[in-house]
């Protein structure tokens, strides 16, 4: 999967930590993909942070807003995304130290709309939206004011993954590289 994320033109390359031996994956990824920054997700707890940094992690996102993580992985100095949704939970996880936030899940709570609305007063706060992303609406999201956008199911269907068409995925990853490159005004 990483590796037609990758021929897809995809960088960024979250392994989660509920994978199996996503420790592993991290470390043999980080030597097989030169080119892409790998790091961890679905961080839970402090001993994820701990093995994530440990395998050479290059960032950590959790779906939710934990200030013991926030502080043990940017002591560490690594890049931490926390999820967050509401205006209180991102500011809280930027005034922790956070890289950036993860506003998660985006697409339940108005999707664009709703991280345009955001951007009114915490612009200066910068905002990753995943849940619900897709190659289609990403552009979107950049529009709105998004400084990256996470995709996982619609950039990876299980059906294709069960069928190992590593094909249709890099073909799928390379649509959105061009779209999310492709100028677009910065107001709709």
């Amino acid at each position: 999967m990483a590796q037609a994320a990758a021929d897809g033109g995809i960088r960024l390359i979250e392994i989660t930590a509920n994978s199996s031996q996503p420790w592993a994956l991290i470390e043999l990824l980080r030597a097989e993909l030169p080119d892409c920054s790998i790091g961890t997700g679905t961080v839970l707890s402090l001993a994820d942070v701990r093995n994530a940094i440990d395998c050479g992690a290059e960032y950590i996102f959790t779906p939710h807003l934990d200030i013991n993580l926030i502080q043990s992985a940017t002591s560490a100095e690594i890049p931490m995304i926390p999820g967050a949704l509401t205006p209180t939970e991102i500011i809280t996880a930027w005034h922790s130290g956070a890289t950036a936030v993860k506003v998660f899940p985006i697409q339940s709570v108005g999707g664009a709309s709703y991280l345009q609305v955001l951007q009114g007063p915490i612009s200066q706060i910068p905002l990753i939206p995943t849940g619900g992303v897709t190659v289609d609406n990403a552009p979107d999201f950049l529009m709105a004011g998004a400084v990256a956008v996470g995709l996982a199911g619609a950039l990876f269907p299980p059906a294709e993954i069960v069928r190992e068409d590593w094909y249709s995925i890099s073909d799928r990853a390379r649509n959105l590289v061009m779209r999310i490159n492709t100028p677009f005004p910065l107001n709709k």
